[in-house]
């Protein structure tokens, strides 16, 4: 049995001839991830059945992908501890004759957003995907969603698939754009399922006029780290070495206030002429040991890292033209 035919084991569509081509389409995709439809297929009528599978009305995207997240869950409950890797990707289509696009980083970009979690094991295993919201922006002053409503929503599906998988430790992992208020709440509200990883953004007000950056920054050093970072986007390859500083901290103190720890890895020492690299986190998990603060910030650096090599799987993408 192929890994697409296993993968896609449960799908039932209703219709035998659709589920065997949904297998046959996913194999010649796997086989050549970075390829496009037509690069993948082995013939004309190959592409032609592709094209005529993906705008069949019987499937949809949530079909499509249950098998799958049954699969990722089946990996998920043997492992002692998974992440789930949340961020928001751009699909270009830039000058490509394709309906219903929005706008994206620019006016002028078309494309769509696809916000997607990602669950790995803490070795960087990808055990799959378990949660995938695609969207086109409207024009400037048209109503439209709240895009910041896909964290909230994100984790929420990361809790659910944690009440799931009860005997391991579910992290929910996500960068900056993550750093909103509701968030933390609504994690908080419900008891932590899904443990939290968050990078900071934002310089919160403490109690007694204090502000969270200036009091993670006198915060106790708990333990030192060091790694090699990748070149990549301009970046040279080159080993850091950094200082983990952690403390708790009480954030929403207006909303009867929330506990969590910040950890704080400071680059000491970088290159002449290369910007520091400093992470700032918040996590539910207490922060008491060494261990601990090292643990964390390896499981960011997965996220971290998954973001510097998200390239290639999404490649297929750009030869949906209609």
């Amino acid at each position: 049995m192929t890994w697409a035919a296993q993968e896609m084991a449960s799908l039932s569509t209703g219709d035998k001839r659709l589920d065997q081509r949904s297998v046959q389409v996913l194999t010649s995709l796997s086989d050549a991830p970075a390829a496009s439809i037509t690069q993948a297929s082995s013939s004309a009528a190959e592409v032609k059945a592709t094209y005529r599978l993906l705008s069949n009305d019987k499937l949809d995207p949530q079909t499509i992908l249950e098998p799958h997240w049954e699969q990722t869950q089946k990996r998920a409950q043997e492992c002692r501890t998974v992440l789930c890797l949340q961020d928001t990707t751009e699909l270009d289509f830039n000058k490509r004759q394709t309906k219903g696009l929005g706008r994206l980083s620019y006016d002028a970009q078309r494309g769509m957003y696809l916000h997607s979690t990602l669950v790995v094991n803490p070795e960087r295993v990808p055990l799959g995907v378990i949660d995938s919201w695609t969207w086109a922006r409207k024009e400037r002053g048209e109503a439209d969603i709240k895009e910041s409503s896909r964290w909230i929503e994100g984790y929420e599906r990361v809790a659910e698939f944690a009440q799931d998988i009860k005997r391991t430790q579910v992290v929910y992992v996500a960068d900056r754009e993550a750093d909103i208020a509701q968030l933390f709440q609504r994690a908080a509200a419900l008891d932590f399922r899904a443990d939290i990883l968050v990078r900071m953004t934002h310089n919160r007000a403490l109690e007694g006029g204090k502000k969270l950056f200036d009091t993670l920054a006198c915060a106790p050093i708990v333990a030192n780290v060091a790694f090699s970072v990748p070149k990549g986007r301009g970046r040279k390859a080159r080993k850091v070495e950094q200082e983990l500083r952690a403390c708790p901290v009480e954030i929403c103190p207006k909303s009867g206030g929330i506990t969590l720890w910040a950890l704080e890895a400071h680059e000491v020492n970088p290159p002449p002429g290369v910007r520091a690299i400093r992470w700032r986190l918040l996590s539910n998990l207490a922060i008491t040991s060494a261990s601990v603060a090292l643990q964390l910030i390896d499981w960011y650096r997965a996220r971290w890292e998954w973001e510097s090599l998200k390239i290639g799987v999404l490649a297929v993408s750009n030869e949906f033209e209609n």
